[in-house]
């Protein structure tokens, strides 16, 4: 079993910026990739953004360019760092982690951009 544990998420002013992290903890391969998902209200869970454990990463939509992801093999833990923060960027967003075809989620945390 894996447990995975957000934080960073909160409230911040458009043009701003937020470092979400999430650890990880349990039975974790060294074989694995982590991502960051984001679901605004009455919309479905959107892939942000994926890193694999050799450190490759993939960005989609309006992440590309304005977040970074990173991650800590030695802590397993994985970074979302959110710079040119936007409204459309509210949401909570989900860690996940996926090795030997399991998928694991985190609880999510909110982020919420006023304008």
């Amino acid at each position: 079993q894996v447990q995975l544990v957000e934080s960073g998420g909160g409230l911040v002013q458009a043009g701003g910026s937020l470092r979400l992290s999430c650890a990880a903890s349990g039975r974790i391969f060294s074989i694995n990739t982590m991502a960051w998902y984001r679901q605004a209200p009455g919309k479905q869970r959107d892939l942000v953004a994926s890193i694999s454990n050799t450190r490759s990463t993939k960005y989609t939509g309006s992440a590309k360019g304005r977040f970074t992801i990173s991650r800590d093999n030695d802590k397993n833990t994985v970074y979302l760092q959110m710079n040119s923060l936007n409204p459309e960027d509210t949401a909570v967003y989900y860690c996940s982690l996926s090795q030997e075809l399991h998928d694991y989620w985190g609880q999510g945390t909110q982020v919420t951009v006023s304008s």
